[in-house]
């Protein structure tokens, strides 16, 4: 099977899959998500005249965020049911539309403001992905686009990768998204964006707590499948690291909250003038 066979077949590249994740999604990421697109938007100078396109818009932290700017926001995802979801909302300068972002079906140079966050890193094609990005940003409008600084991605992710890493050492392969890991480090976030056709990136890093609601024991645990070390794991070895998991939130939960200190990547830059 070739490497792009392989990324095609992952759960978080099938639409299907994140429809599944739509509530479990909204109810404990877009909280912590938010904050991130809340910096990725500041960068941009947008306001009410502002086209802005949202790539990956997932339940819609960067498009909501954006819209509450006046912007007029086209939102993009490939599931159906995150973009039901942001529909939901009802919100007038927002067109959530289902799309594939690696072949956006958009004109050239329509938007004053392009943004993703934590979406292209997943895609299987990222670098179309930025390219895309860059296709449809008028000259002189800009991007941002926020990633993790770890291959282990933030939040939940990360604490359970970093668990699986330290009782199976041995079962921890390659990331399970290119993007996750090339795009993590600054040097190479900044290169790819200039090679997908922006100039001047800036990179800042952003930390923020994940705070995961342990109250909600099974809304966490359904986190877990979408982890790919997880899946990697047999029965037993997924119930070692489950004790351990619960383990460290009993430790560090303040109430019903378990923070989870997560950095991310964010990068500006902007697209060249004609």
């Amino acid at each position: 099977m070739q490497q792009s066979e392989q990324a095609d077949r992952l759960p978080f590249n099938d639409p299907a899959h994140w429809d599944k994740m739509v509530a479990t999604y909204e109810a404990q990421s877009q909280p912590f998500t938010t904050h991130f697109a809340e910096a990725a938007l500041a960068t941009l100078a947008i306001g009410p005249s502002s086209k802005v396109l949202d790539v990956a818009t997932g339940t819609g932290a960067a498009a909501l965020a954006a819209a509450r700017s006046g912007a007029d926001v086209t939102a993009i995802d490939f599931s159906a049911g995150m973009v039901l979801r942001v529909r939901s909302h009802g919100l007038p300068n927002i067109d959530a539309r289902q799309m594939d972002g690696q072949a956006l079906d958009l004109p050239d140079a329509s938007f004053d403001a392009v943004l993703s966050v934590f979406g292209v890193m997943l895609f299987p094609d990222w670098r179309a992905g930025l390219r895309e990005m860059a296709r449809v940003t008028r000259p002189d409008g800009s991007a941002a686009i926020a990633v993790w600084n770890s291959a282990d991605g933030g939040g939940v992710h990360m604490l359970v990768s970093r668990i699986v890493r330290t009782l199976y050492p041995d079962r921890i392969g390659p990331p399970p998204a290119a993007g996750l890991a090339e795009l993590a480090d600054p040097d190479r976030l900044a290169a790819a964006i200039v090679t997908a056709g922006f100039a001047q990136p800036t990179i800042t890093e952003v930390t923020r707590d994940f705070e995961l609601n342990v109250a909600d024991i099974d809304g966490v645990e359904r986190i877990f499948p979408f982890i790919s070390h997880w899946n990697a794991l047999d029965d037993a070895q997924r119930a070692a690291v489950a004790r351990v998991f619960w383990t460290e939130i009993e430790r560090g939960r303040v109430g019903d909250i378990f923070p989870i200190p997560s950095t991310a990547l964010i990068a500006t830059a902007q697209r060249p003038p004609s």
